[in-house]
């Protein structure tokens, strides 16, 4: 009985591990998914995500015990109910846009975003929390700044999709931190995608009639052979799965530790962008990605040190998230 503590935890954190890692890597390999699935119009895939990942979600949260009514508390508690609206509309920019960069070869562009999103995120805390920032954050800040100049230089102009995707998803996260962990986050993806599965619901049934100018909707299933036809929920289920992982992990793990996956999404998007779809990187290109990698590295670095330097915080944060098990993956 004396050391009961000890051996219980091992097993919880290395599941997190795993959740953490698989969570990420589902998220980079996004673009290979959406490539296979790709339609004449981009907003014909992001229509069917959202249907996709709602049924998809609607039978998780249906089978889990007690779904319908957390779904129903959440609907009726206003601040909560608006709050996920707001992530949905955001989350919504954000899926768009990723689509919308893998249809026009952008997919560095992609990685490249989602590399700058801590930093943003950062930024936020700054200006919208109050928090203040340490040294090394500033640095960081500072190198990222300079890369998105030094991209814009090269471009022509501002890196607009990488810094749409890094805004909306920090946006996106800001929100969620709003609500707490009283909204566990299966149900609240369910009602972000409630609101958001109503107009693309309409767009589907509106485009499989030609009155849209596109032949999506149902009718993306006659441009489609037997495999991708007959497989298109996918795209919902590979929408929900990570976000379940995600949740899993953050139960089991400290924060900043989930937090260090995080780079696994980019650096995959960045090797199917360079190496699979062969996007060209100019000199100048390559110093912004070279810029920003060090200002994630410099991130890094900073969060180790913390970590170090204060055990007792490190400790503290992970017995707060086992505690919080309930509300994450409920």
């Amino acid at each position: 009985m004396a050391s009961a503590d000890q051996p219980l935890e091992t097993p919880p954190r290395n599941t997190g591990y795993v959740q953490a890692f698989l969570a990420y890597f589902l998220w980079g390999v996004l673009p290979i998914v959406f490539e296979f699935y790709m339609t004449a119009n981009p907003l014909d895939l992001l229509a069917w995500r959202i249907v996709m990942a709602l049924g998809v979600t609607l039978v998780a949260v249906t089978c889990l015990r007690g779904g319908w009514k957390r779904l129903a508390i959440v609907v009726k508690t206003r601040r909560d109910h608006l709050l996920l609206i707001l992530a949905g509309c955001l989350i919504a920019v954000n899926w768009g846009l990723y689509i919308y960069a893998v249809a026009t070869s952008r997919v560095l562009e992609v990685s490249l975003g989602y590399f700058i999103n801590p930093v943003v995120t950062i930024v936020l805390g700054v200006f919208v929390l109050g928090e203040r920032l340490r040294p090394m954050q500033w640095i960081a800040v500072s190198v990222s700044v300079i890369a998105v100049v030094v991209l814009t230089v090269e471009y022509g102009y501002l890196p607009w999709v990488s810094l749409t995707l890094a805004l909306s998803f920090a946006f996106y996260g800001l929100a969620k931190n709003r609500l707490g962990p009283t909204v566990d986050s299966l149900t609240g993806l369910t009602v972000e995608t409630l609101w958001l599965a109503v107009p693309s619901t309409v767009w589907i049934v509106l485009a499989s009639m030609g009155l849209l100018g596109t032949a999506g909707g149902i009718g993306v299933f006659a441009s489609f052979d037997a495999l991708r036809g007959w497989s298109l929920p996918v795209v919902g289920i590979i929408t929900v799965i990570p976000l379940v992982l995600f949740a899993g992990a953050a139960a089991k793990l400290p924060l900043s530790t989930v937090g260090m996956f995080q780079y696994i999404a980019p650096i995959a998007q960045f090797l199917f962008g360079y190496f699979v779809f062969q996007e060209a990187l100019s000199t100048g290109r390559w110093i912004g990605f070279i810029l920003v990698w060090a200002a994630v590295l410099v991130l890094i670095a900073d969060v180790l040190r913390q970590r170090r330097q204060n055990p007792k915080l490190r400790i503290k944060t992970s017995q707060t998230r086992r505690k919080e098990k309930v509300d994450y993956t409920a």
